[in-house]
């Protein structure tokens, strides 16, 4: 009994069709054939195989048929070889170069015999390319049999290209057994897990000022993020302190900042940075963060002060290390135009052996350049600056985007902020002091320092280099902190 899945013609690209029957794809041509003795049927990655035609590109005569048992050999056939196969999967496919068609073979997972026979493979050679409507130049039988594993065989050879790509497969050395595929596919994880981990270390360190962050540091949270780019140093002197100069440092800030903003001489502020200091919880309105606003807005005491924004120092940008071969961020790479198993042919065959014409190669330094890539962002076209107008009163800013929604529409700003605005130094400097009162000594200092920093603005490096200087006053000293003055 005889069965055809496919009969008639099929389109190659490439010289190229093949089976398969598993997720990872078709492999590499020095893969497919190697440690064969024939070159037309590669079959030594398990589960596909890699079939050579003559014709570079067009339609080419393509039957499949699968027996119960050996079907006869044919002697009109020219060239035939025969290989052993087993699918990978219960789905096993005859796919074009670049997945154009497909055609289900309905093979079950166990062993066959495979033979593929080939007729006219130097004309279409020759040829190179048929358009549509002209005779076929080439034909194709491909059948299977249930057999157990047999190694690969020549059973006749009459075309000038069956015999190069014979002569292509016997220089290919033998497939990694499942072992040493096992051992490879190892090291390449740990190779990887290693390189992603430099990389990011490389990030932490470059974020944290140049040496990692101590555990109590990575995870502070509060404000740590925000005073890093202003002086990634303090913030590790700061780490680097005991609790109670933890603690001086959060008083000293919050101080200066309440000072800056002219909040220091009202009594309630008075009272409650009296109270941080002496270790007391803090009184109302500090007890509430709503009662807290509500006093700053009433109190008509409160000075109108403004400040510019608080802008940290440029900083060098972030270099990865030298990129291996698992590089977790792989820069884009100039290549050959022909993408997918077909790149192989371009870097893998030794073309002037190969009897008659050059293959085509399309791409750089072929017949036509590639097209731009729309996933290579240095391809893609930049877009022209844009006037952006004021938005009206009522109407979203127009550097807005408005996601589509049921009930009211959400707009989400993206746009640069203004850093010539001035803000209110009161509402930047008042939450220092809330801040220093918190749990953690570490955290308080960190988000009443942040707190200040942004009440200062501009000012901010003279703020920087008093809290450094008693960091670093209390990183040597034997004794307790003394009470900021």
């Amino acid at each position: 009994m005889v069965r055809r899945p496919v009969a008639g013609e099929v389109h190659v690209h490439y010289h190229q069709i093949y089976v398969g029957s598993r997720d990872e794809g078709i492999p590499g041509l020095d893969e497919a054939f190697g440690g064969q003795r024939g070159g037309l049927c590669g079959a030594a990655s398990p589960g596909t195989l890699w079939l050579v035609t003559g014709l570079h590109t067009g339609g080419v005569g393509f039957t499949v048929e699968v027996h119960d048992q050996a079907p006869p050999l044919d002697a009109a056939w020219e060239d035939v070889v025969e290989v052993s196969f087993r699918p990978a999967s219960a789905q096993t496919a005859l796919v074009q170069w670049a997945g154009e068609d497909a055609w289900d073979l309905g093979l079950e997972e166990r062993d066959y015999r495979v033979r593929y026979c080939a007729t006219g493979m130097d004309q279409a050679r020759e040829r190179d390319t048929r358009p549509a409507g002209e005779p076929l130049l080439d034909h194709y039988l491909l059948q299977f049999w249930p057999a157990p594993p047999a190694p690969d065989r020549v059973l006749k050879q009459t075309s000038a290209e069956a015999g190069y790509w014979h002569a292509f497969a016997r220089r290919q050395p033998p497939p990694p057994t499942p072992a040493e595929r096992a051992e490879a596919e190892r090291r390449a994880r740990l190779a990887r897990e290693r390189a992603e981990e430099e990389h990011r270390l490389a990030r932490e360190r470059w974020e944290w000022g140049g040496q990692l962050p101590s555990p109590a540091l990575r995870g502070v949270g509060g404000n740590v993020r925000g005073l890093l780019p202003f002086d990634p140093g303090l913030v590790h002197a700061i780490g680097a302190v005991g609790p109670e100069a933890q603690r001086a440092v959060a008083l000293l800030g919050a101080r200066r900042a309440c000072e800056a903003a002219g909040l220091a001489e009202l009594d309630w502020v008075a009272r409650g940075l009296a109270a941080l200091a002496e270790g007391r919880p803090l009184p109302p309105p500090f007890d509430d963060q709503d009662r807290l606003w509500r006093a700053l807005a009433a109190d008509p005491r409160v000075p109108e002060r403004t400040v510019g924004r608080a802008i940290p120092p440029e900083r060098p940008p972030f270099r990865p290390p030298a990129p291996g071969p698992y590089d977790p961020a792989p820069r884009p790479q100039a290549g050959p135009g022909i993408v997918g198993p077909a790149a192989a042919w371009v870097a893998g065959l030794d073309l002037a052996s190969r009897p008659k014409a050059a293959p085509r190669v399309v791409g750089s330094g072929g017949e036509r350049p590639s097209a731009p890539s729309p996933y290579d962002p240095a391809e893609r076209p930049k877009p022209a600056p844009r006037a952006v107008r004021p938005a009206a009163q009522g109407e979203p800013h127009p550097g807005a985007r408005a996601r589509r929604q049921d009930g009211p529409v959400m707009y989400m700003a993206v746009f640069e902020p203004d850093a010539t605005a001035r803000i209110s130094q009161p509402h930047m400097a008042l939450p220092a002091l809330p801040a220093a009162a918190a749990g953690d000594p570490l955290r308080a200092a960190i988000d009443a320092v942040f707190a200040a920093v942004t009440a200062y603005g501009e000012d901010h490096p003279a703020l920087l280099r008093e809290i450094r200087s008693f960091c670093a006053e209390h990183a040597t000293s034997a004794g307790p902190p003394s009470e900021p003055a």
